[in-house]
């Protein structure tokens, strides 16, 4: 384990640059690095290998053996005052740790995989959300189009758990490159005739989640093998895209036998 650096200045290089790739959201991508707060994510990134190339903590954590030995494999360790930390942190209360990772990438299509297609979805708790129920259900990919909101930001991370780790991620992807999947499109609607669970699902498949408002565009609505309904008997139709999202994973799931 490395020797770490105690920073006492909030004009330390380092920190200035923590907090410009923080203030962005999508910074991520100009700066090819993520940053990863608080104990359950960067304890959850360390389970699935990754590398951190800057672990941060405050005095308290380094003095916690435990949340210390997260740091034992980082590239480089700094400690710092809670202050510090509260003015580079997305959280209300700021963490006792944060990592600074290697950005994967864009990332490539890769066919024949089971995904979910997020299409210009703004709400980062449903992306997050979205994210966590692909995890939970055995979808392996990932593939946001453009105008989607940046799934590596804090606030996706946050809402998605960890679920990022698992999940091969691709972004800013066109939809004419859809074709590339190589798997039968499933998009969901309330005026479609048959209901998700009276017809037989394929598997792999792509489901294609839409705008909070808008919906899916017809456009890509046209390209869907099935469009399906999920039966809502209270009366309304009220469930948000995430919920939709997990309902319709949950069905394709059951269907081959998964659960």
């Amino acid at each position: 384990m490395p020797e770490p650096r105690h920073i006492a200045s909030r004009d330390n290089a380092l920190l200035v640059k923590l907090r410009k790739l923080v203030a962005d959201p999508a910074g991520y991508r100009k700066m090819g690095q993520v940053w990863i707060e608080g104990e359950h994510l960067c304890a959850a990134w360390q389970q699935r290998g990754g590398a951190v190339l800057q672990a941060v903590l405050t005095d308290a954590a380094w003095d916690d053996p435990g949340l210390r030995e997260l740091t034992a494999r980082a590239d480089a360790t700094a400690v710092i005052s809670p202050s510090l930390m509260a003015g580079i942190s997305t959280l209300e209360s700021s963490p006792p740790i944060a990592f600074c990772v290697s950005w994967p990438g864009a990332g490539e299509l890769q066919a024949g995989v089971a995904s979910i297609v997020l299409d210009r979805l703004q709400d980062a708790g449903n992306v997050g959300n979205l994210l966590r129920s692909a995890a939970a259900f055995g979808v392996g990919q990932v593939v946001a189009l453009k105008g989607t909101v940046a799934l590596w930001s804090s606030k996706v991370l946050r809402a998605g758990m960890g679920a990022h780790f698992g999940l091969h991620l691709v972004e800013a992807v066109d939809e004419a490159a859809l074709e590339g999947l190589g798997v039968p499109l499933l998009a969901g609607s309330s005026h479609a005739a048959q209901a998700i669970h009276q017809v037989a699902l394929p598997w792999p498949c792509a489901w294609v989640l839409g705008h909070e408002g808008q919906g899916v565009s017809p456009a890509l609505m046209s390209r869907c093998a099935q469009v399906l309904r999920i039966p809502q008997p209270g009366g309304e139709e009220s469930l948000n895209v995430a919920a939709a999202a997990a309902v319709c994973l949950y069905e394709s799931a059951r269907q081959r036998g998964a659960v």
